[in-house]
């Protein structure tokens, strides 16, 4: 692919690498990393084969790591580096940089410098899950990774419960089963959701359903590749309590708290914890 190397102001030029298809680089991307003084890199092995991939020449020059290990020695190198007149290029392991990727502390370490910053545009897996998980992208909101601890995670879930938008995660394959089940109970079995996979590569899939459905799925065998939740936001705003609370009386006439509150909970789209919460109550009463 054809790339114009030319000659950068000093500054730290953020670049949008691939998810998964090496055609998907942009030219401007492409200029930049070859025309940029010092590179930086999440993955240098990644980076160097996208550059090998594209022809684009690396003249001796050297490719930083930056990585959620590597302390403030590197941020340090680079902010000086630009700061002596130098343009640094800096790049994920995929997709944007700064979107769950250690470069936002670069970014802000930049920004309290006072040196230029600015950007080459590329690929990016929240917004490319978006266009394709049938589920509404006029307001969304990106949570990364949430916690590994099943508790933890739930309690992270129900803080998203209300948010008017559709939900984004990142999530391991191996730990998807679990956040879909944590999900359905913090969220509600019957909310939309969709799980993205290998999203641009070979084995790109996409599966729709109900978060209960989609937990069952892949409850006892973990997908491979990286992962993309989306999750539709609550259409439980009209609830009507006063109906919530007659099912709930019904229902724990004729069977345990555990089996109504499963049942109510399914049957109005609630989180079960909600609709726990709202048993205890009535047994108070």
């Amino acid at each position: 692919m054809k790339f114009d190397k030319t000659e950068l102001a000093p500054g730290l030029y953020f670049v949008g690498v691939p998810i998964g298809t090496a055609r998907d680089i942009t030219l401007r991307a492409l200029d930049t990393l070859a025309s940029a003084d010092l590179l930086a890199a999440e993955d240098t092995r990644s980076l160097r084969r996208l550059m090998e991939i594209h022809g684009v020449p690396l003249d001796g020059r050297k490719v930083l790591a930056l990585h959620d290990h590597s302390g403030t020695s590197v941020q340090e190198r680079l902010i000086a580096a630009i700061r002596e007149g130098k343009s640094v290029a800096y790049a994920s392991e995929a997709g944007m940089p700064l979107i769950a990727d250690p470069g936002f502390e670069l970014s802000r370490a930049a920004a309290e410098a006072g040196v230029m910053q600015t950007c080459a545009p590329g690929p990016s897996a929240v917004l490319t899950a978006l266009a394709l998980g049938a589920l509404p992208t006029d307001a969304f909101f990106f949570a990364g990774f949430l916690p590994n601890s099943k508790s933890a995670r739930i309690a992270a879930l129900e803080k998203l419960r209300d948010v008017p938008g559709t939900l984004v995660f990142y999530e391991s394959p191996k730990r998807l089963g679990a956040m879909l089940r944590d999900a359905a109970t913090a969220l509600g079995a019957g909310r939309k959701a969709a799980m993205c996979r290998e999203l641009t590569k070979k084995f790109e899939e996409i599966q729709r359903g109900t978060l209960e459905n989609l937990a069952e799925l892949y409850q006892a065998k973990a997908p491979k590749g990286e992962v993309v939740v989306l999750i539709d936001r609550s259409r439980s705003d009209s609830v009507n309590h006063l109906d919530l609370e007659t099912d709930l009386q019904r229902a724990l006439t004729e069977m345990s708290m555990r089996d109504a509150v499963d049942l109510v909970a399914q049957a109005h789209g609630l989180p079960r914890r909600q609709v726990y919460q709202a048993a205890l109550a009535l047994g108070k009463g």
